[in-house]
Formats: C-alpha cells, sequence, structure tokens
C-alpha cells in the first residue's frame, strides 16, 4: 500500500454524513470483540456498566403506570436491558443488526427461562401492528448516530408501533461543551486486536462540524492483505429544543428531559447525556 494514498485518504475532510468504507456492526471479527465488551460489567463501551443499565431501568419503569408492559427495545445487542424487563414481567421484543449479539440474547433468554422476543434487523426496517407498545427504549445515545432522515424514519416507526398514551424513552448526548468533544489524533499498531485478527495499524481523529452539531468520530484501519478500511461514526449533539421540534413534528408530546440518569462525567456519562421521554398523542 502506498504511502501517498494513505495520506491521501486522511488528509481530506469527509462531505457531511459521507458513509466509510467498512461497517463495524456485521464484520465477523469487530463483532465478536464488541460482544466480549458488552458483557463487560464494569466498563461503559459498546454498553454501559451492569449497575448503570439496573438503575436507567429502574428510572424507566418509574416513568410508566402499568404492568405487565409490552416494551419494544431497539437496538438491544446482547440482551442486557431486555432480560432486565423480562425478569419484572414484561412482555418484551428486541431488535438489532448484531448476529452475533442477538444470538447470545437468544441463548441466555433460553438458558434464563425467559419470554423474550428476537429480530435480528436494522430497526430502521422494522415493521410492527400499529399501537402494539406500552414503551419504546432507544439506549446508549442510537439517536444521534442516525442522519436526519433516518431519525425522521425512525420517529415514524416508534409513533407507528406505540399504544396511544405510549411512552418512547430515548438518550442522547447534549450539545454542552460541544468543542471539548472533539477527540485527538491517535493510532495503535497490534499483532491482533479489537480491529483485525492480524497485524495491522489503525489511525483515530475526529472532525468538528460546528454548524450542524455534529462530530465524525473516524478510524481507518490497515493492513497488508487488505483495501483501507475506514469506520466513520456520525454523532449529533442535541439542545431541549433540538429534541423537542424533531419530536412534536412527529405527533409526540408531554416531551421531558432528564440529566440526572447517569452517575459520572465523561462524554457518555453524567451531565452530558440527556435522557428524553415522550408520549405518543
Amino acid at each position: 500500500m502506498k504511502l501517498k494514498n494513505i495520506v491521501k485518504t486522511l488528509s481530506i475532510k469527509p462531505p457531511l454524513y459521507e458513509k466509510g468504507t467498512a461497517v463495524m456492526w456485521t464484520d465477523q471479527h469487530i463483532s465478536k470483540q464488541l460482544l466480549n465488551i458488552h458483557l463487560d460489567p464494569e466498563i461503559d463501551l459498546a454498553s454501559r456498566k451492569m449497575s448503570s443499565i439496573t438503575s436507567t431501568i429502574h428510572w424507566i419503569l418509574s416513568h410508566t403506570h402499568k404492568k405487565p408492559l409490552s416494551i419494544l427495545d431497539l437496538g438491544c445487542g446482547p440482551g442486557l436491558y431486555t432480560q432486565l424487563y423480562a425478569r419484572q414481567g414484561h412482555k418484551v421484543t428486541g431488535v438489532d443488526f448484531s448476529e452475533f449479539s442477538v444470538q447470545y440474547a437468544r441463548e441466555q433468554a433460553k438458558k434464563n427461562d425467559l419470554q423474550v422476543n428476537y429480530s435480528c434487523q436494522n430497526y430502521l426496517d422494522l415493521e410492527t401492528k400499529d399501537n402494539l407498545f406500552d414503551l419504546v427504549t432507544l439506549i446508549y445515545a442510537d439517536f444521534g448516530v442516525l442522519t436526519p432522515g433516518e431519525r425522521d424514519r425512525l420517529l415514524s416507526i416508534v409513533y407507528k408501533a406505540l399504544k396511544p398514551g405510549g411512552i418512547f424513552v430515548f438518550d442522547v448526548l447534549n450539545d454542552r461543551d460541544l468543542e471539548n468533544k472533539v477527540e485527538p489524533k491517535s493510532w495503535e499498531a497490534a499483532e491482533h486486536g479489537f480491529w483485525k485478527d492480524q497485524h495491522y495499524l489503525a489511525l483515530s481523529e475526529s472532525f468538528l462540524y460546528e454548524e450542524h452539531k455534529v462530530i465524525l468520530y473516524q478510524h481507518t484501519v490497515l493492513n497488508d492483505d487488505g483495501p483501507i478500511g475506514i469506520y466513520r461514526f456520525w454523532t449529533t449533539f442535541f439542545s431541549h429544543s433540538d429534541l423537542s421540534d424533531t419530536l412534536e413534528k412527529h405527533g409526540f408530546k408531554n416531551i421531558s428531559f432528564h440529566e440526572e440518569v447517569l452517575p459520572g462525567d465523561d462524554l457518555w456519562n453524567g451531565k452530558n447525556v440527556t435522557f428524553c421521554k415522550a408520549m405518543k398523542g
């Protein structure tokens, strides 16, 4: 691989929302690494710590007044939230893009005799009956990785799936101190690791699109045997009014915002995370 091609690839700020050349969630090697990270109860990567998951579920359910609930968990991963819901007697459906995560979730539900319906698919392609769920959740800032068009598509799906008076709960990264959330350039050289099961060089950087409140977190992965793999994670940061305007456009009402749900003060916790609760009108 010629150095000039690498330099050319890394020297240009990508156009807003331009896709990368590789997808993390469907890569066989990376999916396995992600599952292992999901299942580590002490780190806030892929999923939050189990203590945070438990307290988040308690907070979510404290805002509902019916039991049992019919719950749809979007981006459910290996079932960390869905199975806790099921243990409390709720009827639960989980949807996720990762085959490895969904397979693990199904195995654990069977092992623990929990009735959870899992679907392995992109939740943007989800088709459900109207007025089916009391509660829909989308946790760990997934809303912000979607493009504006994808967010509109998701909200239409959620609104249709909810029963009248049903609740949608999701969290986002808020736009407080946005310039401080841009990460510096870094690199990793490894014989094998998260990105590949063979030697590789990973170059990480981020770009701020301030007008749009978007940061691109980009990882460029190189090895001898294939093309450059560019993994792009477009992340939108929101104010309360940004969220209100978007939700109201889709018919949601009784919208409220909460920044006290999670402890900590890093990018993915504490005051940097806004939980939003909205009701189907």
